[in-house]
């Protein structure tokens, strides 16, 4: 029982690492294809899986498409009841499906103005009023995930879950653009980005360059750093 998940570069495309951290991080038996997110071949790469136009899709072994995070994480869930994708206690359950469905329809300003990247930390990037907003919010959704669950540090909900695979690319952004975050929430993002799954994906990213650079900007830059 093998998965097709179609996905973009990983440098910069946070919905597909979402995508393959559902599948990675439970196990789940997959096989990854390429789709040319900044080439401009995307539409041609995806024309199989019609209606589907974005990253990432998911092809089930009995051949259905899936389009839409969301969709795939419940699909998946539904699927592998025993992998625990989401949380065992029903509190803590609609607990993570909350915290993950505000961050798969909102933080618009966090997501518009720190496109993800994994090659570097920009240096003196100025977080808008709208982004501070958004870090508030996301921090406010920790803290009421960690109320919930009891876990005072590490993952939201104890074992990891749905909800640490969709805050992941925020992590990315947080630190990537050294965003201003309370200590806990910073310490919860660096165990996000250094566990094996997402630094292994990091390595690939490196695998591909582009000219021009997606999403240059007029900053200083320093190595990519978890210190």
């Amino acid at each position: 029982m093998t998965y097709d998940l179609f996905i973009g570069d990983r440098m910069y495309s946070s919905w597909s690492l979402r995508g393959w951290l559902m599948l990675e991080k439970f196990s789940l038996p997959h096989v990854v294809h390429m789709v040319g997110l900044y080439s401009g071949t995307m539409a041609a790469d995806l024309a199989d899986l019609a209606p589907a136009r974005l990253v990432p899709t998911l092809r089930t072994p009995e051949g259905t498409v899936i389009g839409e995070s969301l969709a795939m994480a419940e699909t998946l869930a539904e699927r592998h009841s025993e992998a625990g994708l989401w949380p065992s206690d029903p509190a803590a359950r609609a607990t993570a499906r909350w915290v993950v469905a505000e961050m798969a329809c909102g933080f618009s300003a966090l997501r518009g103005d720190c496109p993800m990247q994994l090659s570097h930390i920009w240096q003196g990037f100025p977080p808008s009023e709208a982004v501070q907003k958004d870090l508030a919010r996301i921090e406010t959704l920790f803290a009421h995930a960690r109320k919930v669950s009891g876990a005072a540090e590490g993952w939201l909900f104890g074992d990891y879950c749905l909800a640490d695979v969709f805050y992941t690319p925020v992590a990315a952004r947080i630190i990537g653009y050294n965003l201003p975050v309370s200590p806990e929430t910073r310490a919860y993002c660096r165990a996000l980005l250094s566990d094996p799954a997402v630094l292994r994906w990091q390595e690939q990213a490196h695998e591909v360059t582009y000219d021009p650079e997606p999403y240059a900007m007029d900053l200083e830059r320093r190595p990519w750093s978890l210190d």
